[in-house]
């Protein structure tokens, strides 16, 4: 991932990489700012909807090995709020010793942390929601988390199912699938109101 600052394009906020936490009370150096967590199971997307947010292409990069990452990747977003990448669930190949750390790391996280303004839930539009979904979607009713629930991967699913997975998707979470954002990051599809839905969580 890149470590230096470079101007987004048409306008957007400057962001960068800040730091990586490997405890969940750990500071982020620098001023004290709001923090947007961005959560889902692993391979969903997490690095290429940062990077859609952001408007650039590879502040954030993606593990070439699904649930390697370990730690909470830190990025600014300007001068408004820090955006932390959180290490993706529900990766077959972990081992339970790698479970319980991930667990103690990002429950904690979304538990405790004082910082913490809202999470940006990631689901797979094409997949029905996992035993590991579930689980976090009752870390963040237990806190009464502002969550922003984002569909990824919408350009592999057809125009004409789109309406059904959502629905099912909802169904699965118990939530209302018409609050639900649909994006790819792949053709930008949902990059501006994902970005104004987010902006929103900071007032």
């Amino acid at each position: 991932m890149t470590r230096t600052a470079a101007p987004s394009p048409r306008g957007l906020l400057l962001s960068e990489y800040i730091t990586s936490l490997t405890r969940a009370d750990a500071p982020i150096p620098g001023p004290a700012r709001p923090e947007i967590a961005l959560a889902g199971r692993s391979n969903v997307g997490k690095s290429s909807l940062l990077n859609l947010l952001v408007g650039r292409r590879s502040l954030a990069r993606a593990s070439r090995t699904p649930g390697k990452t370990r730690a909470l990747n830190v990025f600014s977003w300007g001068d408004r709020c820090y955006l932390v990448d959180v290490p993706g669930y529900g990766w077959a190949k972990v081992g339970q010793a790698e479970r319980a750390a991930w667990h103690r790391l990002v429950e904690g996280y979304v538990a405790e942390r004082p910082a913490l303004a809202g999470v940006i839930w990631l689901l797979d539009i094409r997949r029905e929601p996992s035993p590991e979904d579930l689980d976090f979607r009752a870390c963040l009713v237990a806190r009464s988390m502002p969550t922003l629930v984002v569909l990824t991967k919408a350009d592999q699913v057809g125009r004409a199912k789109r309406d059904e997975r959502v629905a099912a998707v909802g169904a699965g979470t118990g939530m209302d699938g018409k609050d639900f954002l649909i994006t790819s990051a792949r053709t930008r599809e949902g990059a501006e109101e994902f970005r104004e839905a987010v902006l929103a969580f900071l007032g």
